[in-house]
Order: structure tokens, then sequence, then C-alpha cells
């Protein structure tokens, strides 16, 4: 699809993806505001885990408390594209702070919500406002790469090194906040942290396109195609929980729900004028095709963060704080292998890093299937690390294939559709958890694990290898 430009203010280059290797890093100072934000979702869906039950004793609550975690997961399923939507139109830096604020705001007052569902409703909230920053994050990224004429390699990187970080340090952190402060701490410390966002943005963030400043304020709304979201909203909803009833009793009805939803979505998006979903968009192979391998590769990363750590507390007896630590190495891992594949892929493209990626991702898922409840914890390090490995390369490679070949105009939807899959894999990990490992994480779950991640990684390296012999012969 070709992009439109105004002759009189940009050139056609500067309206195109900058991947040359003589082409200049995006400035140092533009990255700190972009990155920023992007760690409150993995911060507030890490550090609820160590509050559930003092929630639950404070409010004499049983498992609806739950829904504490489920409500964020699905609140920023179904949000990220809309709001990254919103950003492609009124600007995402604009946008960015608007989350910011709803965050800060819903935060300052949770604390002193009355009961469970109100808490819940919160978590919805803050998980609309902390979607809207990675969809922006990569919209200012493309917007000042494009009019700087850099490359993006270096703030990408630190957009999933900032995801891994907090991800992995936010059961640590939540667990001293709810030491210090109760249950409300984990509320509490999204106040400071959005308004030093919010100063950062303001004061280093690279402004919106003009363009998206001189529009009418209704004509811009009615661009962001509020139709449009409510479909594919209640589109994704469904299939979420129909993905979450999988590891139990399937609930057909909300598949049910889901598919007409999903034709009426992508029927208005071929329908509609400036749609908020693209179909047409959609329908280029290396896009479309991203998505489902993202969705493939976060299924797999899933399964290792939530079935390793469960078969290392109850089979293997390292109990909650060992399994944490023995964890915390993936993470440190993963982010030295973002580091690597961002230098691989400024020399070879993301195709490469995807194919380091999943070839590890294949070793790693063979090599769950050694350990046993005997095993020292010398091997499970080692484990650990290997495991570590793929993170780096498969996200760096998939958000890089993402960024490639989206319009700049889009890649506020674009990247926060990216995120929805990410999401999509997450279900479907649990899903594929019930099914190999059951209630109690044995030796024999691990294995099965194991070897389902080792094939779903083996689908992917074939996929990359012959994508790149067509790109090779091309």
């Amino acid at each position: 699809m070709p992009r439109t430009h105004d002759p009189k203010k940009d050139s056609d280059a500067e309206h195109l993806p900058v991947s040359g290797a003589d082409a200049p890093e995006l400035p140092g100072r533009f990255i700190a505001p972009i990155a920023f934000g992007t760690v409150l979702q993995p911060l507030n869906s890490s550090m609820i885990a160590v509050a559930l039950v003092s929630i639950r004793e404070v409010f004499d609550a049983g498992t609806s408390v739950t829904w504490l975690v489920s409500a964020l997961y699905l609140a920023t399923a179904v949000a990220a594209p809309a709001m990254g939507r919103v950003a492609d139109v009124l600007g995402p830096r604009r946008t960015s702070l608007a989350g910011l604020l709803l965050v800060g705001a819903t935060s300052a007052l949770a604390p002193f919500a009355p009961d469970v569902p109100t808490l819940v409703v919160c978590r919805i909230l803050i998980g609309i406002g902390t979607a809207a920053q990675y969809p922006c994050g990569v919209a200012m990224v493309r917007h000042a790469a494009d009019r700087l004429r850099a490359r993006p390699n270096n703030a990408l990187a630190a957009l999933a090194v900032c995801s891994q970080v907090t991800a992995a340090l936010g059961p640590t952190l939540g667990g001293l906040l709810v030491g210090a402060f109760g249950w409300s701490g984990v509320f509490w410390v999204n106040v400071p942290l959005t308004v030093v966002g919010a100063l950062v943005i303001l004061w280093r963030g690279p402004a919106d396109p003009s363009a998206r400043r001189d529009r009418g304020r209704l004509a811009a709304l009615w661009r962001v195609d509020p139709v449009g979201i409510v479909l594919f909203a209640a589109a994704i909803t469904a299939l979420m929980f129909w993905l979450l009833s999988l590891g139990e009793t399937v609930q057909w009805w909300w598949l049910a729900v889901a598919v007409p939803a999903a034709a009426l979505t992508a029927w208005w998006g071929l329908r509609a004028r400036d749609p908020f979903l693209d179909v047409r968009l959609l329908g280029r192979r290396a896009l479309s095709f991203t998505y489902v391998r993202t969705i493939v590769t976060y299924t797999a990363f899933y399964c290792v963060f939530y079935g390793f750590p469960q078969w290392l507390e109850e089979s293997r007896g390292l109990g909650l704080f060992g399994a944490a630590l023995v964890l915390l190495l993936v993470s440190a891992v993963g982010v030295v292998s973002t580091l690597l594949a961002n230098r691989l892929q400024r020399r070879r493209g993301p195709r490469a890093a995807l194919v380091v990626g999943t070839a590890a991702l294949c070793a790693a898922g063979l090599l769950l299937t050694v350990p046993g409840a005997g095993s020292p914890v010398l091997l499970l390090l080692l484990v650990s690390a290997v495991l570590g490995v793929p993170n780096g390369f498969n996200n760096m490679g998939n958000q890089r294939a993402m960024y490639a070949v989206t319009p700049a105009e889009r890649m506020g939807a674009a990247s926060g559709l990216y995120r929805t899959s990410q999401y999509v894999g997450a279900n479907l990990a649990a899903a594929l958890l019930a099914l190999v490992i059951g209630e109690n994480a044995t030796d024999l779950g691990l294995h099965r694990m194991g070897l389902s991640i080792a094939a779903l990684a083996a689908v992917l390296l074939a996929t990359s290898l012959v994508a790149a012999l067509r790109e090779r012969r091309a």
C-alpha cells in the first residue's frame, strides 16, 4: 500500500523506514522517554501476583481475586490496538500522556476501593492506560526515526529490554511493596512512576506530527473508527474468554460469538474509508505471518514462564523463592540475547535473528526433557540459561519484522495488534499446559511440555529457513 505524503513538508524518503548501514541510530535523548512508559504494563501484570493473598484476606474474598490478574490481560489485549489507532490519529505523544494520566489517577484511587469488583474495574482502567504505552512508544520511534533519517534498532531493543527486566523484577518489587505498605503498595507505586514518565515525555519525547495536531477534534475522533474498535473488542474479548476456557470446560459459545464478530470486523475494515483494522494491510503476507509467528512464539514462551516454575516448586521442591531465582536467570540471559540480536539484525536483518531464536527455542525445548526431580541445581541453572537465549532473538526479530512492513501512519495500531498477539499466545499456553501438565507438574509433564515447545519451534524454524531461502533467491 503506497504511503501518501505532503511534498511541501517531507520527501518520499522520510516516510520510509531507514535501514541503511550508514544511517545513524536514533539519538539516545529520545529513547528514555519512549521506553519509560512501557515498563508499566509488565510491572503491573507481575506485581499483583504477590498481593493476591493479602487482598483475599482483607476483603474476605475467594477465587474472585484471580480476576485482578485476568482483567488486566484482557483489557490490554483489547485496548492495545485501539489505543494504537488513537495514537495514529491524534498523535502518539499525546495518547501516551493520556494513558499515563489514566494509570496514575486510577492507581491513586484504587487503594480506597470498597470491594474486589471495584478493584477489578480499576485494574481494567490501568490495563487500558498501560496498553497505550507500547504502541505509542513504537509509533514515536517510527516518527522520530523517519524525521531524523535514523535507524530504530537501539530504540526497539530498549523497549524489549525494559519489558523483560520489569517482568522479572515485578514479583520482587511487589513483595517489598506489600511488605512495607500492604496490598495498596502495588497501586501506589504507579503514581510516582506515571508522574516521572509524563515529565520525561514532555521534556524529551518526540513531538507529534503537525498534521495530527491541526485536524478538528470531532473529525479526528471519527477517524479513530469507533465502530471498528467496538467490533474488534467484541471479537477479541470473546476469543480470549474461549481460550481461557480451554484449560477446563470448553465454552464453545464464546467461539460462536468470536467468529461472527471477527467476520463483521473484517467486513467493516473493507467497507470503511479509514478503518481501525486495515484488512488490506493484513493481507500482506509478511505482516499477517509475523502476527501468527508471534502467537506461536509466545505460546512457547509462556509455557516456560508458567510451567517451568510450577515444576521447580512442586517436583523439584525449590519453593517459591528458589523457583523465582532460577527463573530470574531466564530473564537475565534474555536481556543479553536481546542486545546480541540487535547487533545481528543490524548486519543481517530480522530474518537472521528469527532463525537463531527459533533454533535456540527448539534446543531449549529438547533440553527440558532432561531434568528430573533429583537433578542438581547447576543443571537447572544451565537449562534456565538456555531457555533465556531465544527470548531476545525472537522478540527482536518479530518486532523488527512488524516494524519494517508497516506504513508509518499505521504503526500504532499495528504494534498494538502485535501486543494482542502476545496475549493470545499466553492464553494458548495456559490451555497447552492444562493438557500436557495438568494440576500437578510431574517430571513427565515437564518433559511433555519440552517436547511441545520443541515441536512448535521446529515449525517456526522451518518456515523461517524457507523464507530466508526465498529472500536469497529473490
